[in-house]
């Protein structure tokens, strides 16, 4: 199995019913708007698709369906956020049987594993499965560092082929790729640093907004990649404002919004979150009608 670790892959929000059940119908409808969009794979069960709450029979429908739905068109990628080591083997070989093309795996939850113990956690997974592996790298979020000293111990293992590059250091993008050249690839995943990552050189963007802006973000992307730099950033700084809501704890509910605004999402979260009330209700829905009222004519860009 392969995957061309570049381009926009969003981390879709998972889509819920009033009755708390999955809504495949407009989970399908966002899945095609990615697909249009021009996006290089779908990534599910991270962050923004409420992982944490969500039971293996709901990951498992999430992967058979998304499979069937984009048909080949792009690699779907499961993300692994687990608390130990067998749980996290265990669903490496549900992702497989599934039909997943890919993982991307973050380190052990709520224990802060030393620097040994979490290159043995990545080591030991991938050593179990034949899928490419994307390793999440957020110290910021989940209090565990993989330094490019840990990456050279990994690396051992070949199916570690990427990096979710989300410490918000901008120059580790050029430590990596000075280090490492191609054998790792890079993908962004802090959404107001989508920009600045690929002129650096990263080869991806693992993308939150993108959600309800998927032809806004791919069209950064495929811009900067042709070289069309102030036609990128044109519409990079007017995307500025609504990418900040992806650095924010309540994330998932803005970015909800945000897809609610665009058509293409419902706001249903599941608890314990809730949807955004009172004065940052207010503020966030300002910052997305202010985008909306002046949302760009986007050039060519596929």
């Amino acid at each position: 199995m392969s995957i061309q670790w570049k381009g926009v892959m969003p981390a879709v929000t998972t889509k819920f019913k009033e009755d708390d059940t999955l809504d495949m119908e407009m989970f399908e409808v966002n899945i095609k708007a990615q697909l249009d969009a021009g996006v290089s794979g779908i990534i599910l069960g991270g962050t923004l698709g409420e992982a944490s709450t969500l039971t293996g029979e709901e990951k498992k429908q999430l992967i058979i369906e998304t499979v069937q739905l984009v048909d080949g068109a792009v690699p779907v990628i499961i993300n692994i956020a687990e608390q130990t080591t067998k749980g996290a083997i265990e669903a490496a070989r549900v992702a497989k049987e599934c039909g997943a093309r890919g993982l991307m795996v973050l380190p052990p939850m709520r224990y802060k594993a030393n620097d040994y113990e979490t290159i043995t956690y990545f080591k030991a997974i991938a050593d179990s499965t034949d899928l490419p592996i994307m390793i999440y790298n957020n110290p910021v979020d989940y209090g565990i560092e993989v330094t490019l000293d840990m990456f050279e111990e990994m690396l051992e293992c070949k199916n570690i082929e990427a990096v979710k590059e989300s410490t918000r250091d901008i120059s580790n993008v050029t430590r990596i790729k000075a280090r490492f050249g191609n054998r790792l690839k890079v993908l962004t995943g802090v959404d107001t640093l989508g920009m600045e990552s690929i002129l650096m050189g990263a080869d991806g963007w693992v993308a939150g907004l993108v959600c309800a802006f998927p032809a806004e973000t791919c069209a950064v992307y495929e811009l900067v990649k042709a070289g069309r730099i102030n036609e990128a950033l044109e519409i990079y700084r007017w995307f500025l404002p609504i990418l900040e809501l992806d650095i924010n704890p309540q994330l998932v509910q803005n970015i909800k919004m945000a897809e609610v605004a665009t058509g293409i999402g419902t706001e249903r979260v599941r608890a314990p979150r809730l949807p955004l009330v009172g004065a940052e209700r207010e503020r966030v829905a300002k910052v997305i009608s202010d985008g909306l009222a002046h949302r760009p004519k986007l050039p060519a860009y596929k």
